[in-house]
């Protein structure tokens, strides 16, 4: 027989990406998800293939320093039959010289980017031939798969979308954010890659880290260190908490992964200017979802910051209710962190599904400025031994707060709070736009037999400071929604659920404040030496909060900390009541002209008022949305927006994908900064 001669050979990645739901990727390459089967084509000249006559080989390599043992390089040969446990090939159809032939990876392979080489011998002559490359992701609908998720609503939701809303506000106000992961978009996937290669983990030992690709637990943990730049890895974003961002991009005017990614690509892997915890949990979301692990963006109000591990949280306030005396001990008003879903064979058996993971900086995790996978089950049962952080995340949603009252002499009283941290913990719901709320996941209901079991395992006191109930009450409500631009009301209201009359001191401060607890200026007091209450009475005192007051220093967060103390002249005893108020932007109306279909151009009108006494100058529109415009659009516009007046521009798009989609808006100004909108699309397939 003469010699078996490839001529060409079709790795048909149109067809494996639609059965491998990787189409959106595009089918400039091979992407497959490990223990799937895909299909190839070859193509040979002068004769075709005899079974019995020749042989077939295939070869497949990752990283840079391929060997059997580390799981990085496989040899297999062609059969009839698949095999179980490695690489297979299987002859599934012969036509006229050409075969096709369906390869499968085990479900525990290294995810990453494979060479494929096909190697022919007939008699003893052997030829070997590079076919190509491919990348091998995590595969959430493969049960055998580390990070196999049952319910296909959820899979679409934590792998396949590409877009979300992110919870932000305080948790008397949450708002919605709306962000493209953009985790199939152009470059993405290379770029999550490109992470993986420069990781410190793989600089130190390329063989070591190459073989350890297969476990979503390493994945996890090497994403939340490559997310930020602490570590002087060549991380992807610089963290920025100041109010000063000139120098880069505001965290508040992201609405997307892809350009952080792509502008991190670009400027040769310098980190790009600046993240919060939001940007940071979005970008490490997009990149675990992109490498085939089911993940999702989750927000913890009230989160406590505990540096000393003792669960207490202590805060200082003067007599004003200013903070006094700072430990570095924070109450964020949120906190975002990130949820991928992974079985965790590293531990013992009850511990698989959810797990944190937190890539904003914080504190170090063996050295490294990362934190996870926890399972968020050892979380809520209390079980702080197990890898990795859970004690830093138990606190976060457990730790106490406890508020001293600095007197004028310098003398500290403590003062009684109702219990505060790790409230509403909260996700996008799967399928739709609204809230699903996960506290429950994280801990039992407060008070239960539960919880006290958990605290005595976690050796945490119980929360003694309920008990000691003086029958006097405080609370900081808002009449309605605070519209930026215009002046408010807040109410302290007073109760005295006792048969004596009480004699008590009100002091009411508002400050500017930002999401990570601190605060600005006052810009609006009230303190009222002499209120008396009678039995059984309710008192509501006003404090109005003037715009003109709060304009110049309230930051692109928009959150004003209102502060109350009620010190009763009998005792000494002081109450403390705090809350965010959320500055509400205006909101950007988008309207959509044309008939939405694939390829098809569409007109979106997109518009929004100025609410304030002034003019808005450097006015910026920015839009994008994966699948529907092709990457960001920046509209500049040219005029001043005087008060009262309309901003507005006509966008063309032609969408690219079929399906739901979200176009996203945010708008920049120098007076009004971060404004988001959105609105879903549905994008009809192009007819064929």
């Amino acid at each position: 027989f003469a010699d078996l001669v490839l001529e060409t050979w079709d790795l048909q990645c149109e067809r494996n990406g639609r059965e491998h739901r990787t189409a959106e990727m595009g089918c400039q390459q091979l992407v497959v998800r490990r223990g799937q089967p895909f299909t190839i084509t070859l193509h040979f000249s002068g004769r075709s293939y005899e079974e019995g006559v020749d042989k077939l080989a295939f070869n497949v390599e990752t990283g840079p320093c391929p060997i059997e043992t580390s799981g990085t390089r496989s040899h297999f040969a062609v059969t009839n039959y698949p095999e179980e446990s490695g690489w297979s090939a299987v002859i599934q159809q012969e036509d006229e010289g050409s075969l096709s032939i369906s390869l499968c990876s085990p479900p525990n392979a290294r995810v990453g980017r494979y060479s494929l080489t096909l190697e022919t011998s007939t008699g003893y002559q052997g030829t070997s031939c590079h076919i190509g490359d491919f990348v091998l992701l995590f595969n959430a609908w493969h049960p055998e798969d580390t990070v196999f998720l049952r319910d296909e609503d959820e899979r679409r939701e934590y792998v396949l979308s590409q877009q979300g809303l992110i919870y932000q506000g305080s948790r008397d106000y949450i708002t919605s954010t709306p962000w493209n992961f953009g985790q199939f978009e152009d470059d993405i996937l290379s770029i999550c890659l490109n992470l993986l290669d420069i990781n410190p983990k793989f600089l130190r030992d390329q063989n070591q880290d190459c073989s350890r690709r297969n476990d979503p637990v390493y994945i996890g943990r090497v994403v939340s260190a490559m997310v930020n730049c602490n570590d002087e890895d060549r991380g992807v974003l610089a963290g920025r908490w100041d109010n000063n961002y000139e120098d880069g991009t505001s965290p508040m005017a992201w609405i997307g992964s892809v350009d952080i990614l792509k502008r991190w690509k670009k400027f040769g892997c310098q980190p790009v200017k600046y993240g919060q915890c939001w940007v940071f949990a979005a970008v490490a979301c997009t990149v675990m979802r992109c490498l085939g692990i089911p993940s999702r963006v989750v927000t913890n109000y009230n989160s406590a910051h505990d540096t000393n591990g003792n669960l207490i949280i202590d805060r200082y306030l003067n007599e004003t209710g200013k903070e006094d005396r700072r430990s570095r001990d924070m109450i964020w008003n949120f906190h975002c962190w990130v949820e991928s879903w992974m079985a965790r064979p590293d531990l013992a058996p009850g511990y698989d599904g959810w797990q944190a993971l937190d890539p904003t900086p914080q504190e170090k995790s063996e050295g490294v400025f990362c934190c996870g996978p926890a399972p968020v089950k050892a979380i809520r049962e209390g079980d702080l031994q197990l890898k990795y952080d859970i004690p830093f995340i138990f606190a976060e949603v457990n730790a106490d707060v406890v508020y001293w009252v600095v007197q004028g002499d310098g003398t500290q009283k403590k003062s009684t709070h109702s219990s505060v941290v790790g409230k509403n913990i909260s996700t996008k719901s799967v399928g739709r736009d609204s809230r699903e709320d996960i506290t429950h996941t994280y801990k039992y209901p407060e008070g239960s037999e539960k919880e006290r079991e958990v605290f005595a395992k976690a050796e945490h006191e119980t929360r003694s400071l309920r008990e000691e109930d003086e029958g006097l009450h405080l609370k900081i409500k808002l009449s309605e929604g605070a519209n930026n631009g215009c002046d408010f009301d807040v109410f302290a209201v007073i109760n005295n659920s006792t048969d004596t009359e009480r004699v008590c001191r009100l002091m009411l401060c508002a400050r500017p404040t930002s999401y990570n607890g601190t605060v600005g200026p006052q810009c609006g007091m009230k303190d009222l030496l002499n209120v008396t209450l009678e039995p059984w009475a309710e008192k509501r005192v006003p404090l109005r909060i003037l715009y003109e007051n709060y304009r110049e220093n309230l930051t692109q967060d928009n959150l004003i900390k209102v502060v109350a103390l009620l010190t009763e002249y009998q005792t000494g005893d002081v109450i403390v009541a705090i809350r965010d108020v959320y500055i509400q932007n205006p909101e950007i109306k988008i309207r959509i002209l044309g008939e939405p279909m694939q390829n098809r151009k569409l007109v979106a009108e997109i518009s929004l008022v100025n609410p304030l006494a002034v003019p808005l100058n450097n006015c910026v529109f920015v839009v994008e949305g994966s699948g529907l415009t092709d990457g960001q659009q920046v509209k500049e516009l040219e005029e001043p927006v005087e008060p009262q007046a309309v901003a507005k521009f006509r966008l063309d798009f032609v969408p690219s994908q079929a399906g739901l989609r979200k176009l996203m808006v945010d708008f920049e100004s120098d007076k009004l900064t971060g404004v988001k909108g959105y609105r879903n699309v549905i994008i009809a397939p192009q007819p064929n």
